[in-house]
Order: C-alpha cells, then sequence, then structure tokens
C-alpha cells in the first residue's frame, strides 16, 4: 500500500483533474437492481463524494445481503418470464446455443452460489454449489439418474461443471422445480453448505423455486458432451432486460390476432409433437405384447421340460431300486457270479450319475422358471405404466385440440369482427359521398335562387320606373 500513497513531495492533483477522473470513470460494483412493471431498471448511484471521508463507513452485512437477494430474484423473475415467453413465439425445442436460455443458466448458477460457506481444500478454499444439489438424489429417488449421468460425462473436472450438467439435465426431464422444492423445504441439510441469510435459506429462494414451474411447458435439448461446462464465464446479461423508454405500441386488435395466432401454431406444433409420442409409445407397447407373448410361450415349453426331466427322475429312481432289489436279492441267493455282480455295481454306478445330472438339470431348469417368471411380471409392470402414460398423454391431446377449437372460434369471431367494421366502413362512405353531392345540389340551387332573384329585382324596378 506504501507504493500507491503519494509522498509528501509530490505534487498532488487539483480538484478540476479529481472531478474530470471521476466523470469518467463508470462505477458498477454498487448497483442497485429493481422491478419497474415488467422491465428491469438500474437505479441512478448517489454522487461520488470526490473529498476523503475520514473514517470508511461500513454498511449492515444482513442489508447487503438483503438486497442482493432481492436483485437476484428480480433476475430471475425476469430470466423466466423471459424464456417462457420467447419459447412459446418460437414454438420449437430449444438448444443450448439460444441465449434466453444460457442467460437463465447464468442466472440460477448465481442464485445457487449466494451465501455458499467457503470450504478448506487442499489446494485452498472453494465454494461450489454442486454439493447442495448431490443432497436432491437423497430428498428425492428421481434424481439419482441424474447425478449418476452426471458423474459418468467424461469432460467434467470440476465441481462447478458437474453443477451446470445437473441443471441442465433437471430442465430437460421438467423436474427442475420439484428437485428445488424438495432441497428448499430442508433447510437442516442447507445450513452445511450456506450462510443463515443466504438465498436458499430466505423466502425468496421458495418464490424461485415456484416460479421455476412455468419452465415445463419448455422443450429443451441438449448435447453435454461437445460443451466445456468447466470453463465458461457466468455473467449476466443486462442489456437483454433493460426497459426502453421510446418503444410504442402496436393496435390492441393487432395485438390480439397475432397473440391467438402464435398460441394456435404452438398448440399444433404441441400437438404434433404429443400425436408422434403417442405413437411411439404404442409401438413399445405392442412390441413389449409380442415379446411378452414370447416369453409367455418360452415360459411354457420350461415348464413342460421340467414336468418331462421330473418324470424321466421317477423312472431313474424306479431303476435303481429295482436294480438294488435285484443286487440284495442276488447277494441272498448267491447264485450270481462275480461277473454279474461287478456288471450290476457298474450299472448302478451310471444310473446314480445319470440321476445326479438329472437332478442338476431340472434345479437349472427350476432357476430358469424362476427368473422367467420373474421377468413377466416386471414386463406387466412396465406394459401397464406404458398404458397409463399412453391414456394420460391420450388426455392431453384430447385437451390441447379442444384448445385448438377454441382458438379456431376465436379467430373466426376476429375475423367477423373485422368485416363487419370493414362494411359498415364501406357504408359510411357511400353515406358522405351521397352528402356531398346534395351539398353539391344545394349549392346550385342556392345559386339558381339568387340569380332568380337578382332577375325579379331587375323587373321590379323597371316596373317602378315605368309606374313613375
Amino acid at each position: 500500500m506504501s507504493a500507491l500513497t503519494p509522498q509528501s513531495d509530490m505534487p498532488t492533483p487539483t480538484t478540476d483533474k479529481i472531478t474530470q477522473a471521476a466523470m469518467e470513470t463508470i462505477y458498477l460494483c454498487k448497483f442497485r437492481v429493481s422491478m419497474d412493471g415488467e422491465w428491469l431498471c438500474l437505479r441512478e448511484l448517489d454522487d461520488i463524494s470526490l473529498t476523503p471521508d475520514p473514517e470508511p463507513t461500513h454498511e449492515d452485512p444482513n442489508y447487503l445481503m438483503a438486497n442482493e437477494r432481492m436483485n437476484l430474484m428480480n433476475m430471475a423473475k425476469l430470466s423466466i418470464k423471459g424464456l417462457i415467453e420467447s419459447a412459446l413465439n418460437l414454438g420449437r425445442t430449444l438448444d443450448s446455443d439460444y441465449a434466453p436460455l444460457q442467460q437463465f443458466f447464468v442466472v440460477m448458477e448465481h442464485c445457487l452460489k449466494h451465501g455458499l460457506k467457503a470450504k478448506k481444500t487442499f489446494l485452498g478454499q472453494n465454494k461450489s454449489f454442486w454439493g447442495p444439489l448431490e443432497l436432491v438424489e437423497k430428498l428425492v429417488p428421481e434424481a439419482a439418474e441424474i447425478t449418476a449421468s452426471v458423474k459418468d460425462l467424461p469432460g467434467l473436472k470440476t465441481p462447478v461443471g458437474r453443477g451446470r450438467a445437473w441443471l441442465r439435465l433437471a430442465l430437460m426431464q421438467k423436474k427442475l422445480s420439484e428437485y428445488m422444492k424438495a432441497l428448499i423445504n430442508r433447510k437442516d441439510l442447507l445450513s452445511e453448505f450456506y450462510e443463515p441469510n443466504a438465498l436458499m435459506m430466505e423466502e425468496e429462494g421458495a418464490i424461485i423455486a415456484g416460479l421455476l414451474v412455468g419452465l415445463n411447458v419448455i422443450d429443451a435439448n441438449f448435447c453435454m458432451k461437445g460443451e466445456d461446462l468447466d470453463s465458461q464465464v457466468g455473467v449476466i446479461d443486462f442489456s437483454m432486460y433493460l426497459k426502453d423508454g421510446n418503444s410504442t405500441k402496436g393496435s390492441e386488435g393487432d395485438g390480439q390476432i397475432t397473440a391467438i395466432l402464435d398460441q394456435k401454431n404452438y398448440v399444433e406444433e404441441l400437438n404434433r409433437h404429443l400425436s408422434a409420442t403417442v405413437n411411439n409409445l404404442q409401438a413399445k407397447v405392442d412390441a413389449l405384447e409380442k415379446s411378452n407373448t414370447k416369453l409367455t410361450e418360452e415360459l411354457a415349453v420350461a415348464n413342460n421340460r421340467i414336468i418331462t426331466l421330473q418324470e424321466e427322475m421317477e423312472r431313474v429312481k424306479e431303476e435303481s431300486s429295482y436294480i438294488l432289489e435285484s443286487n440284495r436279492k442276488a447277494t441272498k441267493d448267491r447264485t450270481a457270479d462275480g461277473h454279474a455282480l461287478t456288471e450290476a455295481r457298474k450299472q448302478l454306478k451310471e444310473e446314480t450319475q445319470l440321476r445326479l445330472d438329472v437332478e442338476k438339470e431340472l434345479e437349472v431348469q427350476i432357476g430358469m422358471r424362476q427368473e422367467m417368471e420373474l421377468a413377466m411380471k416386471m414386463l406387466e409392470k412396465d406394459v401397464c405404466e406404458k398404458q397409463d402414460a399412453l391414456v394420460a398423454l391420450r388426455q392431453q391431446l384430447d385437451d390441447l385440440r379442444a384448445l385448438k377449437h377454441e382458438l379456431s372460434f376465436k379467430l373466426q369471431s376476429s375475423d367477423m369482427g373485422v368485416k363487419q367494421k370493414s362494411e359498415l366502413n364501406s357504408r359510411l362512405e357511400e353515406k358522405t359521398n351521397q352528402m356531398a353531392a346534395t351539398i353539391k345540389q344545394l349549392e346550385q340551387s342556392e345559386k339558381d335562387l339568387v340569380k332568380q332573384a337578382k332577375t325579379l329585382n331587375s323587373a321590379a324596378n323597371k316596373l317602378i320606373q315605368k309606374h313613375h
């Protein structure tokens, strides 16, 4: 610091130079963000004092944290609203190159980083929001699939990159709001990672989690393998949300018609997507039914094989008992010679080995039968789930068709209103033309009357002169 302080014998700059330098500097470190309707406003900073204060003033940390939470919540509102509106206007699946989607992830990253506790590691202190996101799989079992996918991605080397990949996969799964709500409800677990006045520990976090429900209408598709999520710089672009005071609104009727047409196009596109999904699910159900039939046939064949093996085993047992009984009789009678006894023992040994082989094969067939029964139960459960999903998708398809008919009716109504207005306008123009023609006739009649009056006056004057 001694190198930066001016020496006593060095000349000090004048007040004019200090003022000019201050006016040429842009201070963005203490901006204040507020909501003005549906737009973001950067409030003007207070005048910067050019004279050094005798003692530095420190603001209340809780007050600063509260301002930061409010600013982040407002930014999240604007980002989510802008993303939903732009996605509905486009009516297509969004990818990672879409600018509003990138800004949404940047804002979410700032919200998750707010108030994080610094953890000491081998390389120093580290602040990462990957730790809290790992807790979600303990609270919601469905999130375990996302966490496993993130850990299996080969290109991710830092916790920040894993957290960014987790956010993208949760948005693709349309469960981001559900996961965030489950995480915010467990503040006892979050206290290990966040300060008490962090955004995730306060009411603003719950508000943001509720706003994320609207993102379930968006279809997003990302390719994580090609993205470098570790080295991305998360900077919020405020120019996307600044209010333009000179903006003008179009006519209300045209805006309504445009909105109805946009909604109609979006519903038709969504209808096509749902129809394709229903067809794919129907094909999968048919394939599962065919596989179920094939497994049933294989199970019947295995059962027949088991019955045959059991019958063969019983036959072998009877033959073995018969041979043993014969050997006993031969031993008692002592009529058989040694060669016959050796042959009988050899035959007994072969029959015993055959019996053991049959028993082993029977155990293998019983194990296969149990595995097939378990597979059949799993397939039946999967078929039931697919059928339930198919019914739900058909219900959504019916609702969308009803909405499509309603929008078409509104569009026809608006077209009829426009036609009526145009007909009324043409009638008014015809009446205006008729009135103009009438006015011209009246003017011509007035001129004729004036001429007649002049003629009568001249005739009267002549009569008067003749009378005198």
